[in-house]
This record gives C-alpha cells, sequence and structure tokens, in this order.
C-alpha cells in the first residue's frame, strides 16, 4: 500500500506438540532456511531464528500486510507437512497449538538476536517451561497455566 510506513519487530516462540524433542540438528538448520522462505515469501524480514529440539524462536521484522497469527499458522502447517513429507521423525510430527508473541523496538533488535542465538546454551540453564513462563511474566501476558502446554 502506497505511503504506508511501518516498523514492527515480532519474537515469535513456539513448541513441537507435547514438547516432545524431536528437532534433529541433522535437519535443524535445513528446517530453519524452509521458514526463512516462508517468512520471506510473505514480504517479512527474518532477523533471527533458533531453537534447541523442542521448541524454536523466530525474531522477524514483520510487514503489516499478513497477521503475526496467519504467519504462525503457515510457516507450522507448511513446516509440519515439510518434516513428514521428508521422514525425519518416526511418528508424525506436529507443532503445539498457539504462539508466544513478543514485540520490541528497534533499540531492542541486537539483544533478542543475541538472546535467540544463544538458546542451547541458555536450555542448559533454563527449561522450556521456565523460559517461556518468565518471557510471559516480563512482557505483563496474563494466562492460565492449565493451557500453556498439551501434556501426553
Amino acid at each position: 500500500m502506497a505511503n504506508t510506513y511501518t516498523q514492527h519487530y515480532n519474537h515469535v516462540v513456539f513448541a513441537v506438540k507435547y514438547r516432545a524433542c524431536l528437532i534433529s540438528p541433522e535437519w535443524k538448520i535445513e528446517m530453519f532456511k524452509y521458514i526463512t522462505g516462508i517468512v520471506q515469501n510473505n514480504k517479512h524480514k527474518m532477523l533471527a531464528i533458533n531453537g534447541p529440539s523442542d521448541h524454536i524462536h523466530i525474531f522477524i521484522g514483520t510487514t503489516p500486510d499478513q497477521s503475526v497469527s496467519a504467519m504462525v499458522q503457515q510457516i507450522k502447517v507448511c513446516t509440519s507437512k515439510w518434516i513428514n513429507d521428508r521422514g525425519f521423525t518416526k511418528n508424525k510430527f506436529s507443532w503445539q497449538s498457539g504462539f508466544g508473541g513478543f514485540t520490541y523496538s528497534r533499540s531492542q533488535i541486537d539483544s533478542v538476536i543475541r538472546y535467540i542465538n544463544n538458546q542451547e546454551e541458555h536450555h542448559k540453564k533454563k527449561t522450556f517451561k521456565n523460559e517461556y513462563v518468565s518471557l510471559l511474566n516480563k512482557n505483563g501476558i496474563e494466562y492460565d497455566e492449565r493451557y500453556l502446554f498439551d501434556f501426553f
């Protein structure tokens, strides 16, 4: 749209269904490249992507043409199909429903990128559940603990 100027930085976090540790180092980077393609094809800008074997963090400069929810839904649907079509997991792969979404200002870009790039180190000290609840609390997001995660 002509004469529309925006600056939106979104940090999105979502987990493998049941928080199973299914994202393998053997194909994780290939999946990140695939997700980057989805983001770029929707005219957004990938700033950082990383995560351990049970969840991922994506930091994106978004355009107003697509909602964050629609983008996350597209990423989840496409990557689940991509993973399943390649037989990367023994059982059917799927992402947990929902996601965490957090916005940041331009001055915070470098610190968010560092945080995402350090996920493996970060999770040597903190579980995903603790990290996720901490992000929700830090951003003042009210939540019901019963609905945070799906368990077996």
